[in-house]
């Protein structure tokens, strides 16, 4: 008979502690608090106040009225909402919606002209050849010189006996009413703010790894496709933002029209050239209200391009679980993003290519 050697017993398994749970140091909450407390002070100080004020000064008008019993009345009255009511009626209605479409005009005119050729000027200036430094120093010149610096400058050439008249061999009324003050708008601003949507552009082009174009090249793709479906996407957060800052900032259009065409001119008066008309003839009231729809307009149009175009300005505050409701499009986003994703879709494709 053989004896069997008796088993050691495993050991039990010890029980697994459960994960602590991490809690919020209240110590660092304060000193983050403390931290961003200038920043916030500084922030209510120069954009909550004034819009607190602008809405509450909207409310009332100023001046002398006379009352039921026919004396005058000096100083502020509250009227409500009368100041809004009042923008869109009679001469006052017509004069506000004529600067609200040239207001929405200039947006769309001035932002699809300086996408385009900022695009085209980011890709210049992404190409290694002899003298690139000068070609970039001197394309961002004009983003560099202050508005109104430009505006006088274009005010010159579209003078009566101006460079423009004389290149084009006619006599043209540049600061007049009519298409031409619209055109000369549209000219100076494309020529001075195209080279900061070029210059974010070609922040987003040094990112986009050389490999990739490599890869795309060997797999026989066209420049077109090459651009369409690599440049394109790539550069996508980047020019959308640049895009969005154009169109922020073109919305509120003030200092370049008003000194190269001038004020109480119907073809190129804005909602900002009202706002300030309304002050300067000291009817605060009024002026209040343009300025607070001309806000709202501007938030509602920041809204939507950010909703429905997805420009990340701040950077992605949360990463969405693929599971969620955005996990589609955090995956897809994730795909063109990496960049072998993006050469193995080319790849896929190259014969097509």
């Amino acid at each position: 008979m053989t004896a069997t050697a008796p088993v050691a017993e495993r050991p039990a398994k010890e029980p697994k502690q459960p994960k602590r749970q991490q809690r919020f140091n209240e110590g660092t909450g304060r000193l983050a608090a403390t931290l961003l407390s200038p920043t916030m002070l500084v922030l209510a100080l120069v954009v909550l106040f004034p819009i607190i004020s602008a809405l509450r000064e909207s409310l009332f008008t100023s001046g002398d009225k006379l009352d039921a019993n026919g004396f005058i009345v000096k100083g502020t009255t509250f009227v409500g909402l009368d100041n809004y009511a009042a923008i869109f009626k009679g001469d006052t209605g017509h004069r506000f919606w004529n600067a609200f479409y040239n207001t929405t005009f200039f947006t769309v005119i001035c932002v699809v002209l300086e996408t385009i050729l900022g695009v085209a000027m980011a890709l210049i200036m992404h190409k290694a050849f002899k003298g690139r430094g000068i070609v970039r120093a001197s394309i961002l010149v004009p983003w560099a010189i202050p508005t109104v610096i430009s505006a006088l400058l274009w005010k010159w050439i579209f003078q009566a006996d101006g460079i423009a008249n004389t290149l084009i061999g006619t006599q043209v009324l540049w600061s007049t009413e009519g298409w031409q003050s619209k055109a000369s708008v549209i000219l100076a601003d494309t020529w001075k703010t195209a080279p900061f949507i070029g210059l974010l552009v070609l922040a987003g082009l040094q990112t986009i790894p050389a490999e990739v174009y490599e890869a795309a090249k060997v797999d026989g793709a066209s420049v077109w496709k090459t651009f369409t479906r690599i440049t394109l996407p790539l550069v996508k957060p980047a020019l959308l933002v640049a895009v969005l800052f154009r169109i922020l900032d073109t919305l509120r259009i003030f200092d370049l029209p008003f000194v190269l065409v001038g004020a109480h001119k119907d073809s190129v008066e804005s909602l900002s050239m009202l706002a300030y008309d309304e002050a300067f003839n000291t009817r605060y009231g009024p002026a209040a209200a343009y300025a607070t729809v001309l806000f709202v307009y501007v938030a509602v149009v920041a809204y939507a391009f950010v909703k429905l175009l997805g420009a990340d300005v701040i950077g992605e505050a949360r990463v969405k679980k693929p599971g969620g409701g955005g996990g589609k499009r955090w995956r897809k986003k994730q795909a063109v993003q990496g960049s072998g994703a993006g050469v193995g879709a080319v790849a896929s494709g190259g014969g097509a290519l």
